[in-house]
């Protein structure tokens, strides 16, 4: 298996897979890992030989738990924090832009970011333990871009998703696959064979046909896309997203003032 320690990738016939390797910390994303996963991104569409790609976390606990705090402790800006969605606009779009079609195979957590990313692929599989959230209105007060509440609203649904930030609750297998979240719902020990079966189903499909579906739907679901980096730069200016993050990384509670 290739890859720089916390992002790996490997290739299991047709399928390429990225493995998010970093349990120890439920597998939070790093900027290296983003720019990494940009990289693989652009190895995949250049690989005639790869025809599906598999997303998947280490260890089991978690897909990915989101963005790793620390690295906004310098965040000293509204400014900072557009430039940051942008970014995740940029790594998490590059995801969906992908000429291949994406599986997420999800155990335990995808929250935050991680909700994110398994948004940003085609069709999401998950265990019975799995857990979806973006619990931002109680952990650090910041918020999405306008694309990626765009697709949190395709993935999910409006009523749902505000249901979920507004409550900060997690949804679990059963419900995420009643919202068609995820397409379906496997034991542990048996995720990895259904993925990899579902996978060389996919390859064995009209390359050029999945290809345009998938960029169909991202249009149509990007076409009346707004500006949106006066929200963005209101939540991340906000005293309470800095106290909202230390709190966070203190393991404190942190009282909302809405300054």
């Amino acid at each position: 298996m290739a890859g720089d320690g916390e992002l790996l990738y490997e290739r299991r016939g047709a399928a390429a897979v990225i493995t998010f390797n970093r349990p120890q910390a439920r597998n939070a994303m790093t900027f290296a890992m983003y720019e990494g996963l940009v990289a693989r991104c652009d190895e995949i569409d250049a690989d005639d030989d790869v025809r599906v790609v598999v997303l998947r976390g280490a260890g089991g606990r978690a897909f990915v738990s989101g963005t790793d705090i620390r690295q906004f402790l310098d965040f000293d800006s509204g400014r900072t924090g557009v430039e940051y969605e942008a970014d995740i606009d940029r790594y998490l779009g590059r995801l969906d832009r992908l000429r291949k079609p994406a599986i997420a195979l999800v155990e335990g957590y995808a929250v935050g970011a991680g909700l994110s990313i398994a948004a940003a692929c085609d069709l999401r599989v998950c265990t019975p333990e799995a857990q979806f959230g973006l619990p931002v209105a109680r952990t650090l007060g910041n918020c999405l871009s306008m694309t990626g509440y765009a697709r949190l609203v395709a993935a999910l649904g409006e009523s749902r998703a505000k249901d979920i930030v507004f409550t900060a609750r997690m949804i679990s297998a059963e419900e995420a696959h009643a919202a068609g979240l995820v397409s379906a719902v496997v034991a542990a020990e048996e995720i990895e064979a259904h993925v990899f079966e579902l996978a060389e189903r996919v390859a064995g499909h009209a390359p050029i046909t999945l290809r345009v579906t998938k960029e169909a739907l991202r249009r149509l679901r990007e076409a009346n896309v707004p500006d949106g980096a006066d929200l963005v730069a209101e939540a991340y200016g906000s005293e309470d997203f800095r106290q909202g993050v230390a709190a966070f990384l203190e393991k404190r509670r942190h009282t909302w003032t809405g300054h």
